[in-house]
């Protein structure tokens, strides 16, 4: 038999969902794997909260650590990484769950790739409702990731070999770090993606569902970092569209119509910059915008 890969889990928490976080490792622990699991909890934010998050886990084989880098998630990932001693790492959020058969999927791709970054689909699940994204393809390619952020390519399906890439710190808040992290594994080897959805992707409770500071300084990161999302007509126009509507939520009104102006210059058949052009005048409140689209497994 062929020896299965050694995987460290990383699992960041800030400690405030302890029943989310209690089910997302009995579900990593679960996994139709037999090779060797080392799975990592890294708590994050209030001091008071690793010590909860540690009780909530007695019994179950992890470790607990403090995140011992720049606070946020991109830090907490890579003590986790800091941690592990394993030939591959993978991610899962502290509110996700993984599949039966995920990592096995996955491991099985790779290796029959020769790839070194793998992904998967998801299902979201918003309310009572779970809408499943799947990417129709085997393969991303750097293309695809500056067209489309392609939201199945998430943090939580991330399975790669150690040592090649690490998340970015100095990302805003933590905002695109998982984007950033998939483009730049792409510019080196296509992702190997398994299109079948094996991560419960949970949007409920989401940390960043509505920072729009945050998500505007995000996007302007990404833009900066990557100058090719400003060449594609379709990506730059997604992106311009983002912040015209992160703009509109904080009642930025020049600002939102200069982006939205911008987003239809670029390409008139974006309808985020229409959309973002009513929440800025008042038309529709950016909270019933998300609800429409979360209920559907989408976001803006």
């Amino acid at each position: 038999m062929t020896r299965l890969p050694s995987i460290g889990v990383i699992i960041p928490t800030r400690g405030d969902r302890p029943t989310e976080l209690r089910e997302a490792v009995e579900a990593v622990l679960a996994q139709q794997y037999t090779g060797p699991l080392d799975v990592v909890v890294v708590t994050d934010g209030d001091s008071t909260l690793p010590l909860q998050a540690g009780r909530s886990l007695r019994g179950l084989p992890s470790r607990v650590l403090g995140n011992r880098r720049t606070s946020g998630l991109p830090g907490a990932r890579n003590t986790g990484i800091d941690a592990c001693e394993t030939e591959l790492v993978a991610f899962c959020d502290d509110d996700d769950v993984w599949r039966p058969g995920k990592l096995a999927a996955q491991v099985e791709a790779l290796t029959r790739a020769g790839g070194e970054f793998a992904s998967c689909g998801i299902e979201v699940e918003h309310g009572r409702r779970r809408v499943a994204r799947l990417a129709g393809t085997d393969t991303v390619t750097a293309a695809d990731l500056t067209r489309s952020r392609m939201m199945m390519v998430h943090s939580s399906t991330f399975l790669f070999r150690r040592g090649a890439l690490r998340p970015d710190e100095s990302a805003p808040s933590g905002q695109n770090e998982d984007w950033d992290l998939a483009l730049r594994a792409a510019k080196r080897r296509p992702l190997v993606h398994v299109d079948r959805p094996l991560v419960l992707v949970r949007w409920a409770r989401s940390h960043y569902a509505a920072r729009w500071a945050d998500r505007i300084a995000g996007l302007e990161w990404m833009l900066a970092r990557h100058p090719e999302l400003a060449v594609d007509p379709c990506g730059a126009a997604r992106v311009y569209g983002q912040l015209a509507f992160s703009h509109a939520a904080l009642g930025q009104r020049r600002a939102a119509l200069r982006w939205a102006a911008r987003t239809v210059t670029t390409r008139p058949l974006e309808p985020r910059g229409a959309i973002a052009a009513a929440v800025a005048a008042g038309l529709v409140p950016a909270s019933a915008v998300l609800a429409a689209l979360h209920r559907r497994g989408h976001g803006i």
